[in-house]
């Protein structure tokens, strides 16, 4: 009877079809088959997995880290006045799945605990108004990775419309040894671009610009694009062919390896004083530690060799100076060292800038040296909360470092020796973390050494990174690593020379440093540091890099025989035992 009370109500039987006909799942690889496509995650903390996965062959993997707990999100098209239903499997602790910018009441459920895949559904009405909502899963702060896959939005669908036209008018702009600039005509309707690289989708672009980095130097690349909507993707653009530079750099006088080695010069600790001229024809670069401020904001840099009172054998200025002059003979660069863990520098005003260009000049006149290191910890580089582009960076000591800088290196020329030293919080952490971020909380000085490095990158010499005394950082495989093996240094280098997006902004990428800018920052024992690595883990790391063998678990993005070398907190701790880290270069390098 009431079945046919229902049938007899006109349109009743007829409108419920349609609705059911109408309904669709929205989300676009809500099972993380083809990666990330159509995800956006937070911090780069997104990645997809094998195992364990609900459904098919791929899941989300995301780990939250310091202030960021791993928000992947996608933004899809919807009806005004509509019900949708959101529904997704996860696992791990504290596990979100939500919908915002409904217009009306957004909505979110959760798991505390969910050991297997467990089922999280909500649901939401759209406003009079709303065609778009955003659609999320994310954890907590420090509660480890979670896992999410077959998430589903259900409701009515809406006309996609046709896939954009073909863009046209490809074309290559600026090429170097490992990024090639590209650029193309706008295409109506498009609301972004796929980059494909020999084939191969690379990067998404919301504007008619990309620059693809990563790049092997003096290789031939073909390049396309595609117009991506709503509707689909276009089929791709005609292609264009670009090859890279040879990334050879200025000539400076250094071997093709190259052993980097600081000297305690100003200074006394267990490791003892050793004199310039006992250091070991086998250290091709000897950075003087160190140069001091005489307050952190002066900018005015002092060299003080070490007392007789605290440095019983120290040799004399003139013999200091001889030993300089006869290590420059021999074909060896004698540096600068700035900074360190006591000499905090920080150039907050044009005034401390000018005084750190002419305090160094002095010191490197003084001495006859090659050139200038960079050592600075601490807090001497910070991001101000409104400096968010590396490429423009905005921070007076930032901007007054650059301008330093450059003023020294045009002043002595293409011979001038620059290096840096800076610690993966400052570089490598930039993969995550970019200063306060845009929602504020994060450490100023996370990343604060990319605006540095970049704007030098054609000037600076070496870049050897202290992969030492830091905590577990995130690599390009979106896992974290921790020192005392190989794979952390693997992990590390693979950053610098394949380039990364900066806080996960794809659209915002540190461009790849050249092979012959990077030298390894290792200890030299286990009383120089934390982060040892034993000469066997040093060879693996040597052996992955250069030649990609004994890489262990980590896949790096290319191949770089001509990756300069090593360098070693210091040639006074190696000789305290017994030249451990010289004899290993020694003997992999010749």
């Amino acid at each position: 009877m009431l079945t046919a009370a229902l049938l007899a109500v006109p349109g009743i039987t007829a409108l419920s079809s349609a609705a059911r006909a109408a309904d669709a799942d929205l989300a676009k690889n809500g099972g993380f088959e083809s990666g990330l496509d159509n995800w956006s995650c937070s911090a780069s903390s997104g990645t997809t997995v094998k195992s364990p996965v609900h459904g098919g062959s791929s899941a989300l993997q995301a780990t939250p880290a310091g202030n960021d707990y791993a928000q992947c999100a996608q933004t899809v098209t919807v009806k005004p006045n509509s019900q949708y239903s959101l529904a997704g499997y996860v696992r791990g602790s504290y596990v979100y799945l939500g919908a915002s910018g409904t217009g009306t009441t957004d909505v979110s459920t959760w798991t505390q605990s969910a050991p297997d895949w467990q089922r999280l559904t909500t649901s939401f009405t759209t406003g009079a108004s709303t065609t778009k909502v955003t659609i999320y899963t994310h954890g907590w702060y420090a509660t480890g990775a979670y896992y999410a896959d077959d998430i589903s939005l259900t409701g009515p669908a809406v006309d996609p419309g046709q896939p954009p036209t073909t863009p046209t008018g490809l074309a290559v702009g600026s090429v170097t040894s490992s990024s090639v600039a590209l650029s193309w005509s706008a295409v109506t309707g498009a609301t972004s671009y796929a980059i494909y690289r020999d084939g191969v989708k690379v990067q998404t672009a919301s504007g008619t610009s990309a620059t693809v980095s990563g790049l092997t130097a003096a290789t031939a690349y073909s390049f396309q694009v595609t117009a991506v909507n709503d509707g689909g993707e276009s089929a791709k653009s005609t292609a264009v062919t670009a090859t890279t530079s040879t990334g050879s750099g200025p000539s400076t006088g250094l071997p093709t390896h190259a052993l980097v080695g600081y000297l305690h010069a100003s200074f006394a600790n267990g490791s003892g004083y050793t004199r310039l001229a006992d250091v070991p024809d086998s250290w091709d670069v000897i950075d003087l530690a160190f140069g001091e401020p005489t307050s952190a904001t002066s900018g005015d840099i002092r060299f003080n060799r070490c007392p007789v009172s605290e440095c019983a054998n120290v040799e004399s200025d003139a013999d200091f100076k001889a030993a300089i002059k006869a290590k420059q003979a021999a074909g060896k660069k004698v540096l600068i060292s700035i900074g360190g863990a006591n000499g905090q520098v920080q150039l907050t005003t044009t005034a401390a800038r000018d005084t750190f260009v002419s305090s160094v000049s002095n010191i490197i006149d003084t001495y006859g040296l090659d050139g200038l290191d960079i050592d600075f910890e601490g807090h001497s580089l910070s991001l101000d909360a409104s400096d968010t582009n590396f490429k423009s960076p905005t921070t007076p000591v930032v901007v007054n470092l650059i301008a330093a800088l450059k003023t020294l290196k045009a002043k002595y020329g293409s011979k001038f020796v620059l290096s840096m030293a800076p610690e993966t919080f400052f570089v490598q952490m930039g993969y995550q973390f970019y200063g306060t971020g845009k929602f504020g909380g994060q450490d100023p000085r996370c990343g604060a050494y990319l605006p540095v490095i970049y704007a030098l990158r054609d000037d600076l010499t070496l870049l050897h990174v202290q992969d030492y005394n830091s905590g577990p950082i995130m690599g390009l495989d979106n896992q974290y690593h921790t020192m005392g093996g190989a794979d952390f240094h693997i992990a590390m280098t693979d950053m610098l020379l394949t380039g990364f997006p900066v806080a996960g902004d794809t659209t915002n990428m540190f461009p790849a440093l050249r092979p012959d800018q990077i030298a390894i920052g290792m200890p030299a024992s286990v009383n120089a540091g934390n982060g040892y690595v034993a000469p066997a883990e040093v060879t693996k790391t040597l052996d992955c890099l250069t030649k990609k063998v004994s890489c262990g678990s980590y896949t790096t993005h290319g191949t770089w025989p001509t990756l300069r070398g090593l360098m070693t907190w210091s040639i006074n701790w190696d000789r305290y035992s017994n030249w451990e880290f010289q004899k290993t270069f020694d003997g992999y390098f010749g």
